[in-house]
């Protein structure tokens, strides 16, 4: 039996000039020059969205990459797109509005795709909007600001790719830390990643990720949470939450979700 295909979020605004890491790692991981990439655009309401990933994948040499401009329920049935997601490695689906992507892909054959190819092996990338979309509960919207407050963050069913982790993007350039801990402080089981742009966390298999990218991932694990005053509060009264766990990682620095234990780049801890 094959491995669980990567789950890759990317907090947004990735480089698409120079140096390409995160785009790069993942062709790479998709299986380079021999590979084919598909480009779901749904959640961008600019037309050029798709066509212009499928240049950036092309001019890194991937065999194939076809964007599938999905813009309504009806054409996420459509058996054309649904055969070429079985034949790609890859999937990358694009920045926007996230509930584009709910509402449009949720619960169609596409997303019941999406689901059985990555567990057969197919990696699954999403950006901004499309990082959100990649796990089960989904962050809809949100307010901006540092501190966790009752009711501003709204929560939606995602794709479910996986249920371990809650995701927010432009995490520092959008002062996204309240919402994400609100946003937790619903359902202390998973974990909050909060993305920078320009980074990403490459979820193996083995719940294994590692950081790639010029920013900083935040990780905030409430396993050992003492104490919620969630269900007591009133509309944007601050929320108490006691025995978090925060970890702040950078490029080459893992987080294991099953054991929760967090390790820095091997430079970075031959140096210390």
């Amino acid at each position: 039996m094959k491995d669980r295909g990567f789950i890759v979020p990317v907090g947004g605004a990735e480089e698409k000039i120079g140096d390409v890491a995160i785009l790069r790692r993942f062709a790479a991981l998709c299986g380079g020059e021999g590979c084919r990439i598909a480009i779901i655009p749904t959640a961008s309401e600019v037309s050029e969205t798709g066509r212009r990933y499928e240049e950036l994948f092309r001019g890194l040499g991937v065999r194939e990459a076809r964007a599938l401009p999905i813009a309504s329920r009806e054409e996420a049935e459509l058996r054309e797109w649904l055969d070429v997601l079985e034949e790609v490695d890859g999937v990358f689906l694009t920045g926007g509005n996230q509930l584009r992507l709910s509402t449009t892909i949720g619960g169609t054959e596409m997303a019941k795709a999406l689901r059985r190819r990555n567990r057969e092996g197919m990696h699954v990338a999403g950006t901004s909007a499309g990082a959100a979309f990649l796990c089960e509960h989904m962050i809809a919207f949100g307010r901006e600001g540092g501190s966790p407050r009752a009711r501003i963050v709204t929560l939606a069913p995602g794709l479910g790719l996986t249920n371990r982790i809650i995701i927010d993007q432009h995490f520092r350039q959008r002062d996204r830390l309240g919402r994400l801990l609100t946003a937790l402080a619903y359902n202390p089981f998973a974990i909050g990643i909060g993305l920078d742009e320009n980074t990403a966390g490459f979820i193996g298999p083995d719940e294994s990720l590692e950081v790639v990218g010029g920013g900083a991932l935040t990780i905030v694990d409430p396993s050992e949470l003492e104490f919620s005053s969630m269900a007591r509060v009133r509309k944007n009264d601050a929320v108490c939450l006691i025995g978090l766990k925060l970890h702040i990682l950078d490029q080459g620095s893992t987080f294991n979700l099953h054991t929760r234990v967090a390790a820095a780049a091997p430079a970075i801890a031959r140096r210390v």
